[in-house]
């Protein structure tokens, strides 16, 4: 008797693996040879009963189970030659592809407000006719290589400010702030941006982030210092020349244009947690946007020293921007667009319907707020 292993065991395995070999070559022969076939059929069909007995008698006494044979034989050596592999432990499985629990996300905590102030009568913000502005910075994906590093814990302060406004200049900002709201824009955004984009005075360079309270008021969240636009003319990577203006006004964000990671294929710079303005000029999507300063550009904020975007301390652009993205998403105002040059207004003039109601489109109930004023002047400065 032969065992495996042996030499007599390792000359039945080959001679049962030629048989096999044999015995199927035999039945995939017999399958493709259909013209073969079909004249089998055809004598079978006229010689009667008992050449299609004796052809089915053969089918089931030495067909099936010659090929049956001949699979499991085949079965039987490939199980001894491959040895199934160990099975992992469901332990171990399920440890492999379990996932840490996400961290709960802390809303970033209000700083105190400032003292009361009584507010001015509200009047209308007069139309300015819109500034010439860059041209509509593409949307280009950014290549995992390319995208700048971001933090992955969530700010809750933000970043230390080196010369804040004081008390008296926050009450100031605000009574300003009111002044140059409708009742419509009042009454229809629940966070405002007010962004002086001047050169010099106490509110220069700086954004003050305003929250409207359930009673009505306005709180003072942060105040960020910024660098907007150098307002000259500046070439490209490629050597084309473009304005580097941060046009005064009323914006809005644009729902479809907020990204955590962006690069401006226009001026190839990396724009982190990018909040691009809805606003259409000339038929095209400007580029204007809030984001964060990378690299050498961070030393840079409280001067104007951008290609026109508004740029923030990194943990100040991403303190702003989940602020923004976790707490106003809702119905927002639009504002007015002129179809004969494709332009939308930027100066607070709201789209109302024939019966007079205001438009509205799901968005971001935040308003920007940008000017000329740097706090050394009482009237602003909307050119």
């Amino acid at each position: 008797m032969w065992k495996w292993g042996t030499t007599t065991g390792l000359k039945t395995i080959s001679l049962l693996y030629l048989l096999s070999a044999s015995a199927f070559g035999l039945a995939a022969a017999l399958q493709a040879h259909q013209p073969w076939a079909m004249e089998t059929a055809r004598l079978v069909r006229a010689s009667g009963p008992v050449i299609r007995d004796a052809a089915r008698t053969a089918n089931e006494q030495a067909v099936k189970p010659a090929l049956a044979w001949a699979v499991r034989s085949r079965d039987e050596i490939v199980a001894y030659l491959v040895p199934p592999q160990a099975a992992q432990p469901k332990q171990q499985i399920a440890k492999a592809v379990a996932k840490p629990p996400a961290k709960p996300v802390a809303a970033p905590p209000a700083v105190a407000a400032p003292p009361a102030v009584a507010a001015s009568p509200a009047v209308a913000a007069s139309p300015k006719p819109a500034q010439p502005m860059q041209l509509a910075q593409p949307e280009t994906a950014v290549p995992p290589a390319a995208a700048t590093p971001l933090a992955s814990a969530i700010p809750l302060e933000p970043a230390p400010d080196a010369n804040p406004p004081a008390p008296g200049e926050i009450a100031r900002v605000l009574t300003h702030l009111r002044t140059g709201l409708t009742p419509e824009l009042y009454d229809n955004f629940s966070l405002f941006l007010f962004i002086s984009k001047a050169n010099h005075g106490p509110w220069s360079q700086r954004m003050f982030v305003f929250d409207k309270q359930a009673n009505g008021d306005l709180k003072l969240l942060y105040s960020f210092p910024v660098s907007t636009g150098r307002e000259v003319l500046m070439p490209g990577p490629t050597g084309k020349m473009y304005r580097t203006d941060t046009t005064p006004g009323y914006y809005q964000l644009d729902p479809d244009r907020i990204y955590r990671r962006y690069h401006s294929s226009e001026w190839d710079h990396p724009m982190p947690y990018a909040m691009f303005f809805s606003w259409e000029h000339d038929g095209l999507q400007t580029g204007l946007a809030i984001h964060s300063a990378v690299g050498e550009d961070i030393a840079l904020l409280g001067q104007r020293a951008s290609a026109g975007c508004v740029r923030l301390n990194p943990q100040n652009a991403h303190l702003l921007f989940n602020l923004i993205k976790k707490n106003y998403r809702g119905l927002a105002p639009r504002f007015a667009y002129d179809r004969r040059t494709a332009t939308m207004a930027n100066n607070g003039l709201l789209m109302h319907d024939k019966t007079g109601k205001i438009q509205y489109a799901e968005g971001y109930k935040v308003l920007v707020l940008i000017e000329n004023n740097g706090g050394d002047d009482v009237i602003a400065a909307l050119f």
